[in-house]
């Protein structure tokens, strides 16, 4: 049975994750959630990717424990999808919104770092659980971690395993926003599709840039980053888009603005 559910609101694709009664993330779900994925990563009409829970109170509690006990039995070839689709959040075209009202655990947590961005509820609370069971995080989470908040604090979540709440969250960088709970469906969604009438392949750009550009040398990052803006420069998209900025600025100002345009002269 499916546990994946989707619609679309404008140009994003809400995804909501169904696991009663703890939302527990096994193999299955993470093939479902691939599978999905690689579909819309090729359709056009999609810019942005919003995960969500339809289970009160869980983003996901954690992976569930009975299929690690298999893992520790031996070799399960469906497991391999912890990291194929994880991957797949994280380098597909779209950017994907981790939205998180409640527990985010373990899993739960690996699955958000690999989202280029997570929205938290006032009331989402995370996690990382793994040592206290004597292992440590498999699935990127101390990888993308530490890459995302630092070795310190990376350090700590993962050593102590204690709870860490929304408000901690973002002071340490582990969520961009954190929305009160009354009404964060709602506003989460208002965000996301705002988001999503921005270009998409500007979209796309940035966030391949901002990913790849990580990994490299600071000089490789900085070649990187000029390629990609002076190709998109002189897109059809950007140009009408960089006229239709002039225009609005020169009837709000009556100056003529700056700008960047092919075959303008920058003053």
């Amino acid at each position: 049975m499916p546990v994946w559910t989707e619609r679309h609101e404008a140009a994003v694709a809400v995804l909501s994750y169904r696991n009663p009664p703890r939302n527990f993330l096994t193999f299955a779900a993470l093939t479902e959630l691939g599978e999905i994925l690689r579909r819309i990563a090729a359709d056009d009409t999609i810019s942005v990717v919003l995960l969500r829970s339809e289970v009160p109170g869980y983003f996901v509690a954690h992976a569930d424990l009975t299929e690690l006990a298999r893992l520790a039995a031996g070799p399960v070839p469906e497991a391999r999808s912890w990291y194929t689709t994880m991957r797949l959040v994280e380098t597909m075209p779209q950017p994907v919104i981790a939205a998180i009202d409640g527990q985010a655990w373990g899993g739960g947590v690996e699955l958000a770092l690999a989202c280029a961005l997570r929205w938290a509820s006032e009331s989402a609370h995370f996690a990382l659980i793994e040592t206290s069971l004597g292992i440590i995080p498999g699935a990127g989470g101390t990888q993308r971690l530490i890459r995302l908040v630092g070795r310190g604090d990376a350090t700590e979540m993962v050593l102590s395993g204690e709870v860490v709440d929304a408000q901690r969250a973002r002071q340490i960088g582990l969520v961009g926003r954190v929305f009160a709970a009354e009404g964060v469906d709602e506003a989460v969604l208002a965000a996301a599709v705002t988001m999503a009438r921005k270009p998409r392949a500007a979209l796309a750009a940035a966030k391949r840039v901002l990913r790849e550009g990580a990994e490299l040398r600071v000089a490789d990052a900085f070649r990187l980053e000029g390629s990609t803006f002076a190709d998109l420069l002189a897109t059809p998209e950007s140009v009408a888009l960089q006229e239709d900025a002039r225009h609005a600025y020169a009837a709000a100002t009556g100056d003529e603005p700056v700008c960047f345009g092919p075959g303008r002269v920058v003053n």
